[in-house]
Formats: C-alpha cells, sequence, structure tokens
C-alpha cells in the first residue's frame, strides 16, 4: 500500500556511500551488503549516521547497467577514501512517495511515481549521457529494521525535479 506521491523540499544533506556498477539482474546481490559495510565504515570513525540508509540511482541503463551509491546521511563533511567516498544530496523539489511492501514491488511504486509526475507536467533533474539517464539525485530510502518482514518494509521514493528556473 503506498500514499499518494507529493511534492516536497528538501535541504542538502551530506553522506558518505560506496558506489558499484550493477547489473538489474544482479543488484539483489551487489548493492545490499553494502549498507552493511557503510554502516561499518561511519562506525570505525565514531560517526553516526543522521537518517536512514539509501540507494541513490546516479546513471540508469536497464538494458546495460546502473551506478548506483548505497549511502548513509551524516551531519558534517569527511574526508572518504578508496572506497568510501562523501558526497551532499542537492537540495531542491522533490517527488516522493512513500512504499511499504517487498522490496521486489518497487518497481510497481516507482512506475505509478514517474506516471503520476508526468500528468502533472512535472520535468525530472535528469540529463541523456552515452552511459544512460543521468539523475542529479533519484533514492529510494529504507526505513525497515533489522528482521522486519520485507513485505512491511517502508521505503521512500524521492526524485529530484529540475530547477524551475532552468527552463
Amino acid at each position: 500500500m503506498d500514499r499518494s506521491p507529493s511534492i516536497v523540499e528538501r535541504t542538502a544533506t551530506p553522506y558518505v556511500a560506496i558506489t558499484v556498477h550493477v547489473t538489474m539482474d544482479a543488484i539483489g546481490d551487489v548493492v545490499p551488503p553494502l549498507t552493511q559495510e557503510v554502516f561499518a565504515w561511519l562506525e570505525s570513525r565514531g560517526i553516526k549516521p543522521t537518517g536512514a540508509p539509501f540507494w541513490k540511482y546516479n546513471i540508469i541503463d536497464m538494458e546495460r547497467d546502473l551506478e548506483i551509491e548505497t549511502g548513509l546521511p551524516i551531519a558534517e563533511p569527511v574526508d572518504g577514501d578508496a572506497r568510501v567516498h562523501f558526497g551532499v544530496l542537492p537540495e531542491g523539489r522533490y517527488v516522493t512517495l512513500m512504499h511499504v511492501g517487498h522490496p521486489k514491488t518497487l518497481m510497481d511504486a516507482t512506475a505509478r511515481l514517474l506516471k503520476w509526475a508526468d500528468g502533472q507536467g512535472l520535468e525530472w533533474d535528469v540529463s541523456p549521457s552515452p552511459q544512460g539517464e543521468r539523475w542529479r539525485s533519484r533514492l529510494e530510502i529504507y526505513y525497515d529494521e533489522p528482521g522486519q518482514d520485507m513485505n512491511e518494509w517502508e521505503t521512500e521514493l524521492a526524485f529530484r525535479l529540475a530547477d524551475q528556473d532552468a527552463h
């Protein structure tokens, strides 16, 4: 069961993440373990995350591969290393949708969000590239708890809209 999409203003948010290139078939095996690696990286430095873990889809080419960051928000900038890097989620207007259900149903929820925004005449902060669609900030934010029934997971989809003055 999903709530209705809405448009919200989000502030700039510092984060740390690991970036990977992965195919759609391998995403479930490759990306989830990276979240624990980012948690461990922060813990080893005495840094507490300020929010829920997320996946940030930077480049999407469903036929070839995706570039995804697995990250956690933090309060202050930090120096990364060869594996974990620092970044900032951009401020701006985002279309959000809170999805409750198994992660396997996220593609359907994403399709509903995209269709809703299309019906509203909204434009995404996305551009074409030789690698695929390059999104400035397209997030899946995971609010589930360890051991929680996956059919009850709460995942927020948050996709940044193009700046209004950019057109």
